[in-house]
């Protein structure tokens, strides 16, 4: 093998490695006691305890967060999918003098900090009676989703060959089979990224849904922040075990997705 190669593939191995560490390094923090976390020296070795996962486990408020944040984020990207992806083949395959101010629109959405759509938010959802309730999570989500969805789906079906669709319409096809048989199977690894970052984007959403819950609708993520203490008795293992799970649904979600595509795909192949 080449020395470039070897350098290549060095490069990637210590890549991966930076990105693995730390999520390794959580797990294992998450099964030590506090004492062996708070040592000057790491402990490689070390008794395992299951104590800091029980904890979380057995908190009720960690339950309902969870179940919030699984029945928000996949309502939202549910919805995202449902109306982004024809909104962005429609602008993608019928252009018109407004594409582009949609496609910035959509953009623009995301640059806008959290706090500037939370605070408006949250005094439409307070006068209309639905503040730290679940829907108003939902609608929330949903924009973030739709916007997300509709920016990365646009090129993804711009990069679609016309040629392909064209043939359809001549094999008597209309557009809405087009869509639906052609352009999202052709599309479907490009627009699964999508899927998959619109959900970690609102999975991993803390500051909307802090100000729009206060007890009802917490997340996971709102529920973890409120299991640390000030001063020095920092319960280190359980902040690490409430990361874990934290991390575990989004990772389930894009293994599933992933799965999903490699089945859909050899079928096609077969």
């Amino acid at each position: 093998m080449k020395p470039g190669g070897l350098i290549g593939k060095a490069i990637l191995a210590l890549a991966g490695f930076l990105a693995v560490f730390p999520l390794l390094w959580t797990a294992l923090n998450a099964l030590k006691n506090n004492v062996d976390i708070i040592t000057r020296v790491p402990r490689l070795v070390f008794t395992p305890t299951w104590a800091n996962i029980g904890y979380i486990l057995g908190r009720d408020s960690v339950l309902t967060g969870l179940y919030n944040s699984v029945v928000a984020c996949g309502s939202a990207v549910l919805i995202g999918v449902v109306l982004g992806l024809p909104a962005a083949y429609a602008v993608a395959r019928y252009p018109n003098r407004w594409a582009g101010d949609i496609q910035f629109f959509v953009l623009s959405l995301r640059f806008l900090p959290p706090v500037a759509v939370a605070i408006p938010l949250m005094v439409i959802w307070l006068q209309i009676g639905l503040y730290d309730t679940l829907p108003a999570l939902i609608v929330t989500y949903s924009l973030l989703t739709i916007s997300v969805i509709m920016w990365l789906a646009i090129p993804a079906f711009q990069s679609v060959p016309k040629e392909i669709e064209e043939a359809a319409f001549v094999d008597g096809y209309g557009a809405y089979s087009v869509f639906w048989r052609i352009a999202l199977p052709v599309a479907a690894r490009s627009l699964a990224g999508a899927v998959a970052f619109s959900f970690v984007l609102v999975w991993n959403e803390f500051l909307i849904a802090l100000m729009l819950s206060s007890s009802n609708a917490k997340t996971l993520p709102i529920v973890a922040s409120e299991l640390s203490q000030q001063g020095m008795n920092v319960p280190w293992g359980i902040l690490n075990a409430s990361v874990v799970l934290l991390s575990l649904p989004p990772l389930l979600f894009l293994g599933v997705l992933s799965g999903f595509l490699n089945s859909v795909f050899r079928q096609k192949k077969t």
